[in-house]
């Protein structure tokens, strides 16, 4: 049997809300109230009578409280074992769109950085440039067949600033997370792109070739 796309999963969606009586309305709000949002939706699904907008506000602003900041994940890690133990250092890196940069010791200094943007906390690293690699199309279909095998973790191209593509790792999680899943997945990451760079070494130049 040929498998389904996600837009034959996304169409049968859209027609059960339909024949259950629902109707799409198009809104305009602001970024940081799209949790809000969600919830309210939810919630205009039932019944008039059954939903009650205070208790969801209520519950949004006790959880709006324990939301992480780039600054405040920074003041915590420092506490974290991690840290303390002296297995990876950690670094404020100020601006308009400030980031933590962390040096992961135990896996050769590789760096990490961390930010909180809106809803989630995003931990990334750079797995290589895309002049290190021989064969561009053969390394993307590899990629989309096996990076799943990496938990927690994606594999994006991403152009920088100065014009050069540059493969990422990264890994996502809500800005609510607790302080223990926010270890979790730096270190997870860490072991990621150390077994990716593995996995995919076919398909990279050797240093030597690199600095040709």
């Amino acid at each position: 049997m040929k498998a389904k796309s996600s837009a034959h999963y996304q169409r049968e969606f859209r027609k059960r809300l339909r024949d259950s009586g629902l109707v799409k309305k198009e809104v305009w709000i602001r970024p940081e109230n799209a949790k809000l949002l969600a919830q309210v939706e939810k919630q205009l699904r039932e019944p008039v009578e059954t939903f009650d907008l205070a208790t969801i506000g209520g519950k949004m602003m006790i959880e709006s409280a324990n939301t992480w900041t780039t600054e405040s994940l920074f003041d915590a890690l420092q506490g974290a074992s991690l840290f303390r133990e002296n297995k990876a250092s950690l670094a404020l890196i100020d601006g308009v769109e400030p980031a933590l940069h962390i040096t992961m010791h135990e896996y050769g200094d590789l760096p990490v950085f961390v930010t909180v943007a809106g809803d989630q906390i995003i931990a990334e690293s750079v797995l290589w440039s895309a002049d290190d690699v021989i064969d561009q199309a053969g390394l993307n279909d590899a990629v989309l067949r096996t990076h799943k095998y990496f938990p927690l973790s994606t594999i994006s191209l991403d152009t920088l600033a100065h014009g050069k593509d540059y493969y990422h790792m990264f890994g996502a999680l809500s800005s609510t997370s607790d302080l223990a899943n926010v270890v979790f997945e730096i270190e997870v990451l860490a072991s990621n792109v150390i077994q990716a760079t593995e996995a995919y070494a076919d398909f990279l130049k050797t240093p030597n070739e690199a600095q040709a």
